[in-house]
């Protein structure tokens, strides 16, 4: 029996009562016991089954590109880890402490969209459309498991090389939900696929997700841009054989990068921290010494733009050591030329909207 099936098995009692739990609260709202609360305007969520990973913050980042040029939206996110409480609108003036990371990058990327955070959607949604009744649309950020408000259309993620079809519940692995909760998706995406994903692969993987008639399932992968100096986003670097990099993460998987930069860099080294970690300034010293070790003269730190949020606390310190600090900007690009299938499907559920 390997490592990870010893653990499953020693949890597995805790999972059945973490599921147990689950099950009484989506039977409640099933019966209607509780209510999930539905809106006048055409409410998007992105999600997914498993803890952090699959890719929400890139897909939509996606949806406000395609989306944000023709219709006035909003983006509302719990704000995870942030220091404040209650409903809070974003600016790029604001800390990730106050904020969020990912609220914090849209709000930085996409100044004319609203981006906020409230703990509860069901609270949220009624302040963002009493504060701006012109708001067109509304994207929530990480809310498949939050039943007190039901989307117009539910966009589910799941990782390419751990579906929730191999997963497990908490806390024997990474489900928040019973695998059959899939069944409310109206929308599957396979994100962080590999590039050369065939047709045989893709038909597999639909095989095994096994959809209902009502969803749809596409498959995306990451695309990276050049790097951008955190202290100085217009100056911008290629990656190549001679850079010896130290990857800084605090994000919930780091293979999909790694398989990225491994052939585009002549040695990367990975300093991990947990998902959402605030970087401390005993981080920052551990960061600077590791960059010191490295003995090469075409070295750099390269960082995720989630992080980067976070690591913005420390410019000055940043600044003072002259830490070369890189952010990659990542975009979602989606397989088999299905991009203008997606785009369509979403215009179309915009389109054919009924409150």
């Amino acid at each position: 029996m390997g490592e990870q099936s010893f653990w499953q098995l020693l949890l597995a009692p805790f999972a059945l009562l973490y599921g147990l739990a689950v099950s009484i609260r989506n039977y409640l709202y099933h019966s209607k016991v509780l209510r999930s609360a539905k809106f006048s305007l055409p409410v998007i969520s992105v999600g997914n089954l498993s803890v952090g990973g699959a890719g929400k913050t890139p897909h939509i980042e996606y949806l406000l590109r395609s989306l944000h040029d023709y219709l006035e939206l909003a983006t509302l996110s719990r704000g995870y880890k942030r220091q404040t409480q209650g409903y809070l609108e974003v600016h790029p003036s604001h800390k990730a402490l106050d904020v969020g990371d990912e609220p914090l990058q849209f709000s930085r990327k996409f100044e004319d969209v609203l981006v906020s955070v409230a703990e509860s959607r069901a609270i949220g949604i009624p302040q963002i459309l009493s504060r701006h009744p012109k708001i067109q649309v509304i994207l929530l950020d990480d809310a498949f498991q939050h039943r007190a408000v039901t989307p117009g259309l539910n966009i589910l993620l799941t990782e390419y090389n751990r579906p929730f079809t191999r997963d497990y519940l908490l806390p024997a692995g990474r489900l928040r939900e019973w695998r059959s909760a899939y069944r409310r998706a109206d929308v599957i995406v396979v994100s962080k696929c590999p590039p050369d994903l065939n047709e045989a692969q893709r038909q597999a993987m639909i095989a095994e997700l096994k959809p209902f008639p009502h969803q749809r399932v596409f498959f995306s992968r990451y695309a990276y841009a050049d790097p951008y100096l955190l202290l100085n986003p217009g100056y911008k670097i290629g990656l190549d054989r001679d850079s010896d990099v130290i990857l800084l993460s605090a994000i919930a998987g780091t293979d999909y990068l790694l398989d990225y930069l491994a052939p585009k860099a002549a040695s990367v080294v990975s300093l991990e921290y947990a998902d959402h970690h605030h970087f401390s300034t005993t981080d920052l010293s551990e960061i600077r010494a590791a960059f010191l070790r490295l003995d090469s003269p075409n070295k750099i730190i390269l960082t995720t733009e989630k992080d980067a949020m976070r690591l913005e606390a420390h410019r000055e310190y940043l600044q003072d050591e002259r830490l070369p600090v890189f952010v990659l900007p990542i975009t979602v690009e989606f397989l088999f030329d299905e991009g203008p299938v997606f785009d369509q499907m979403i215009r179309q559920y915009l389109l054919e909207y009924k409150s």
